[in-house]
């Protein structure tokens, strides 16, 4: 079964280059996103992980752990982070798991069921291993994202998605196209016009399904 935003991510171990752990324990109380890749030392992949280096400010600004994921050997993940680093300006300090045997893409449905490694395999042997998977505390799917293998990740996206993630997690309300924090957010539909007044004070009733208020968290 493909996983499905508020599906629970399968609990197993992974080996990384920073040791083995449960991915729920990874997790702990935080949000993590999982980024996944098709094989060390390649290009796009490289100048990625590059910008999740030097992102490591906003991911702890806001409680975010980040998890990357590619098919090749932790010894390969170390050599690799060299070149990371030296492109990025910036540590590669998060782990990397070494799914060489495809456990965790299998598992987040990130290649088909009968997918294999075969011998000196190249990048497009794992051409959709390029996901993105924002996870809740609860261990639960957030958002799920995937790139075709010629397309770098926008991680402003990442980042502005992430927020909003966590705006609306367990609060009545929505955030409309190209929304950023502290912009106008959307009541949700659950609420009647009156709920949401008492809730968050005045409400732009711009359509009798399109209502927004103040971004609560500004």
């Amino acid at each position: 079964m493909a996983l499905r935003i508020n599906d629970t991510v399968p609990n197993i171990t992974v080996e990384t280059d920073q040791g083995s752990f449960a991915l729920h324990d990874f997790i702990g109380d935080s949000y993590a996103i999982v980024f996944s890749h098709p094989k060390d030392f390649t290009p796009v992949c490289t100048t990625e992980f590059g910008a999740v280096a030097q992102l490591k400010a906003e991911w702890e600004k806001r409680g975010t752990k980040v998890l990357g994921v590619s098919v090749d050997n932790v010894e390969e993940h170390r050599k690799w982070k060299g070149d990371i680093e030296q492109v990025a300006k910036a540590d590669a300090f998060f782990p990397i798991v070494a799914d060489t045997g495809l456990e965790l893409s299998k598992a987040f449905d990130m290649l088909p069921a009968e997918a294999y490694l075969p011998d000196g395999r190249t990048p497009a042997d794992t051409a959709t291993v390029r996901s993105v998977f924002i996870i809740g505390p609860d261990k639960k799917v957030r958002l799920m994202m995937t790139y075709p293998m010629s397309v770098g990740r926008n991680f402003a996206e990442v980042l502005r998605a992430l927020d909003a993630v966590m705006a609306t997690d367990g609060v009545p309300i929505a955030t409309p196209a190209n929304w950023t924090p502290g912009e106008d957010v959307i009541v949700a539909l659950s609420l009647t016009t009156e709920q949401a007044r008492e809730k968050f004070g005045d409400v732009n009733v711009v359509l009798p399904y399109l209502r927004t208020i103040k971004d609560p968290a500004a």
